[in-house]
């Protein structure tokens, strides 16, 4: 692509995003648009015919004046539901982190790592790590696992067959072996890592789920390996597992 072809391209999202901002202050006809961008119309009947495709603006009426479309309102959902989760979140976090003595988090799957949106640390914990905002790996997380148990397995096989550095000798980084544990955890309905990110860290995760079903978050404890031993990490998956539930009614999502 041409540099000129690139520039183009630009200029054309910026005006579209600006026939977007326009229209957030109420209803305009073309010609009312083409004005305020000083543009000519056949530009703004382009722009606008490719947006009304979208579902991002709609003709109110045959030949008449273009609006706000709800595609608009799909889209801020999905980051009010990212900031719902954050603040609705903190608590469950902090109850969950209180009853463990260990640190709880919550993290969400943003362009192939795990970001950390919230956490919590309770009295037990040793670390004073700070993981909001952190972006961790998928493969060798348990909150990662979790994320990418509930993807389609044709993007579960696209990213495992990324190269998937090590982290520990215990980290699992053939593509097979973790596709087969990502369809155990879908089962089993939560992940655990023992050792697989740094050496003394054990961590276990369990999907949080939107108002559709669909996994929009996982909720995980970590802590030393010293005590969040193998068997403690299976007897707080039940408490775990119960607080995302009652995370995920909270976001409109009610189990069958």
């Amino acid at each position: 692509m041409s540099n000129s072809d690139s520039a183009a391209q630009v200029q054309s999202v910026d005006r579209a995003i600006s026939v977007l901002e326009l229209l957030a202050h109420g209803e305009a006809g073309i010609t009312e648009i083409a004005g305020e961008l000083g543009v000519h119309k056949s530009t703004v009947s382009r722009l606008v015919s490719v947006l009304e495709a979208r579902g991002l603006v709609e003709q109110l009426g045959e030949r008449g004046k273009y609006a706000i479309g709800f595609g608009v309102v799909r889209l801020a959902g999905a980051a009010t539901g990212r900031m719902d989760l954050t603040k609705l979140g903190q608590p469950v976090c902090q109850s969950l982190a209180d009853e463990f003595g260990e640190t709880v988090n919550i993290a969400v799957h943003d362009a192939g790592v795990a970001i950390n949106i919230t956490q919590a640390r309770g009295s037990a914990a040793i670390s004073a790590v700070n993981w909001i905002g952190q972006r961790t790996p998928l493969h060798a997380t348990s909150s990662g696992k979790v994320l990418l148990a509930h993807l389609p397995l044709t993007e579960q096989k696209r990213l495992a067959a990324l190269p998937l550095d090590r982290y520990t000798e215990n980290t699992v980084t053939n593509p097979d072996r973790l596709l087969a544990e990502l369809a155990t955890v879908a089962v089993q309905g939560y992940a655990a890592c023992f050792e697989e990110l740094e050496l003394g860290l054990h961590a276990v995760a369990v999907p949080i789920r939107g108002h559709r079903g669909e996994v929009v978050a996982a909720m995980s404890a970590s802590g030393p390996s010293y005590r969040l031993t193998r068997t403690r990490v299976a007897a707080i998956v039940p408490s775990m597992s119960g607080a995302a539930a009652d995370l995920s009614a909270q976001l409109g999502y009610f189990a069958d």
